[in-house]
């Protein structure tokens, strides 16, 4: 006994059209969030801080995406670089490294710019680093700047974000 199945239907090609074009919109949209997500973000706002006479290019991370993406995904930081990630208002600040590549040392910073407390973070590591009070800013730097240029909790940043409070 045998089974004849119906005739397959054929779509209108308007209709063949407008599918193959959700379903390229659909690949697209899949691809494209893995590719922007694990994208290292280097074109967001700077500011030019000092610590004592050492001058840092600070990129700024105020918005809710920028200091959640922070410094993930990059492969490499010059030394005179970082972060500096700018909150609403003082809050116990708490950092991790989920890919994160970089070992990097947190600074939580008072809004005058005093250092409250560091925190030196290893990469790829959902370990917590909090402020020890309620801070506005931390400033991200390659593990070790900090501690080779003598910089300790007390040590008063100068910028433009901290002459503002």
């Amino acid at each position: 006994m045998s089974t004849t199945l119906p005739a397959p239907r054929r779509l209108p090609a308007s209709a063949t059209r407008a599918l193959a074009v959700l379903l390229g919109a659909a690949f697209a949209l899949a691809a494209t969030p893995a590719t922007a997500q694990n994208a290292p973000q280097l074109t967001l706002q700077r500011v030019e801080l000092s610590a004592g006479m050492h001058r840092i290019d600070a990129q700024v991370a105020q918005s809710a995406q920028e200091r959640q993406t922070g410094l993930m995904f990059r492969p490499d930081m010059p030394a005179q670089e970082g972060m500096l990630f700018v909150f609403e208002q003082p809050s116990v600040q708490c950092f991790w490294m989920k890919n994160t590549l970089l070992p990097l040392t947190a600074a939580f910073v008072a809004d005058d710019g005093t250092i409250v407390n560091l925190a030196d973070m290893k990469p790829q590591t959902t370990e917590s680093h909090c402020s020890a009070k309620p801070v506005r800013y931390v400033l991200e730097m390659n593990q070790g700047w900090f501690g080779k240029k003598g910089i300790k909790a007390g040590f008063k940043l100068s910028g433009a974000p901290f002459s503002r409070h």
